[in-house]
């Protein structure tokens, strides 16, 4: 058995069921506030020991070289390179419409208010390089920056033997990142958050990352702004009877290899125990069969060891739960999918029906796979082009709008005791 498996469980039991183990280790926290001040005050000379104490790097520079990007490019198989450009494209599609037009309304005779879009100015993205290289993490943050049109973008990835992954350099030098650091965890996120003699601070962090890296983005949040605390990854696969197991089973343990705190909630939409029990019995002789041929064992078995799997007999309490979880990915694998996704209010990124694994989403349909985790979709969105702009509000008044306008402003002000607001309208009008 992989999934624990609960029938029916009342609204008492399935808020435990989908509550998630989230850890607060103090010693993590005291090592990130140290790291961060280290570098903070100290700068290159402190990027220098971490990565050689942490990653067994010793850097003469930070920065990627032309060289070495030519190096990658060289590296890389023209598969890959053809597969990373159609995410491209579809990523870049999918980014370009959400362009926002800004808006202008007359709120009264001469009174004009408008917004302004501005790019976010400097940027920075994390790009995590431990268990796996992900450069689709690349695409997924550079791609919108570019297309809002942001003016720097400082990529920071860790190094291994002095050397960055090639497919991550490929990918940051197809997306137009100006610069890539070879830094990894709290430091890195100091070193951009805060500057150094060789680094110049960014605007704004972008990027997911372990729990030094997601606690070091918390602390400087204060400081520099960033995208989202983003917690373990999570997916939440709705099936019923007409689903087949076996792509049930390989959307739960698609999530699962990330890591060993992952989670995966199977939900199983059935008329009767009966067939629950049937569906899930299905589900894992599926999960046995594809972990037979799969590897990464050492994160997808301790991340089903604490996730489960839970049958409801209605629409109504399925999507109770859904909402309730929140899940950074949903999964509708199941007869009426289109009518139960009207009804998804909090979710990071929806798939429907059989033939929409999150795997598309994580790499080419063109969405963005940086999304809310630990329930933060109850009222958070993932990262779209708007995390990479501000927009400022404008006015205009002539004489007659602010003539207007002046019995309203000055009562008010002076009904809060401003009464310096109240004068710098009438001294306009005098």
């Amino acid at each position: 058995m992989y999934l624990k498996y609960y029938a029916d469980p009342d609204e008492s039991e399935y808020r435990l069921l989908l509550e998630r183990k989230l850890s607060d280790d103090e010693n993590l926290r005291n090592s990130v506030c140290e790291i961060l001040e280290d570098v903070r005050t100290r700068g290159d000379d402190a990027l220098r020991e971490y990565e050689e104490r942490f990653d067994s790097c010793r850097l003469d520079s930070f920065y990627v070289s032309e060289d070495e990007f030519d190096e990658a490019e060289a590296l890389v198989p023209q598969r890959l390179k053809d597969a990373i450009e159609i995410a491209y494209r579809n990523i870049l599609a999918f980014h370009e419409v959400q362009k926002p037009q800004g808006e202008c309304v007359e709120t009264m005779n001469g009174v004009r208010c408008w917004r302004k879009i501005v790019p976010v100015s400097r940027v920075g993205l994390y790009v995590p390089g431990g268990t796996a290289p992900l450069f689709s993490t690349v695409l997924m943050l550079a791609i919108p920056a570019r297309a809002a049109g942001c003016g720097s973008l400082t990529l920071a990835t860790p190094a291994k033997e002095e050397r960055v992954n090639p497919a991550v350099l490929y990918a940051a030098r197809r997306c137009g990142v100006d610069n890539v650091l070879k830094l990894g965890g709290a430091q890195a996120i100091a070193a951009m958050a805060y500057g150094t003699q060789t680094i110049k601070k960014v605007d704004k962090i972008f990027g997911p990352g372990n729990r030094y890296v997601t606690f070091a983005k918390s602390i400087i949040s204060s400081f520099c702004a960033i995208d989202m605390l983003a917690g373990p990854s999570e997916v939440m696969v709705v099936c019923d009877a007409s689903s087949d197991p076996v792509y049930v089973a390989c959307d739960l343990l698609s999530q699962a290899e990330h890591g060993r705190d992952s989670q995966v909630i199977l939900m199983i939409r059935a008329e009767d125990e009966k067939e629950a029990e049937k569906i899930y019995g299905k589900v894992e002789a599926a999960l046995d069969d594809q972990i037979a041929i799969l590897g990464r064992h050492e994160y997808m078995l301790p991340s089903l060891s604490h996730s489960c799997a839970i049958a409801v007999h209605d629409d109504d309490k399925l999507m109770r739960i859904v909402n309730e979880y929140a899940p950074e990915h949903l999964i509708l694998n199941c007869r009426n999918y289109r009518s139960l996704a009207s009804r998804v209010e909090s979710a990071g990124s929806v798939f429907l029906g059989p033939y929409s694994p999150e795997s598309a989403g994580d790499y080419a349909s063109g969405t963005n796979h940086t999304l809310p985790t630990s329930a933060w979709a109850r009222s958070s969105s993932g990262v779209s082009l708007d995390s990479f702009i501000k927009k400022i509000t404008m006015q205009e008044l002539t004489e007659e709008g602010l003539r207007s306008l002046s019995d309203a402003v000055v009562t008010m002000a002076e009904a809060e005791d401003l009464m310096a607001h109240s004068q710098a309208v009438k001294v306009r009008l005098k």
